[in-house]
């Protein structure tokens, strides 16, 4: 009815919005992006406002995302006490500094 009346026509796959990402994936990016800048530092001590690009996908689909990383590191020591004891191991095998 909205294509014949009102020559409205459906969205094309560019139009469509991205689906949206789980707080799981959201943690595994956060998580990469830590493991990469420990790994070229050597530390986790890193700037509130630091941006970290990593590379999602493989082949072709690949692409890389920007993700807070200082802002994240930073908030997950101060949300410490309420972190899964799997996630704090996660952490602090990448060098995590608690205090």
């Amino acid at each position: 009815m909205c294509e014949q009346i009102l020559g409205i026509e459906p969205a094309t796959e560019e139009e469509k919005p991205k689906p949206r990402t789980s707080q799981a994936d959201k943690w595994a990016m956060h998580l990469a992006a830590a493991e990469q800048f420990f790994a070229r530092e050597g530390h986790l001590t890193v700037p509130r406002k630091h941006i970290e690009t990593i590379a999602i996908g493989d082949g072709q689909a690949q692409r890389d995302v920007p993700l807070k990383l200082g802002t994240w590191v930073d908030n997950q020591r101060r949300r410490a006490a309420t972190l899964t004891p799997e996630r704090m191991e996660q952490l602090s095998k990448v060098g995590m500094r608690w205090t």
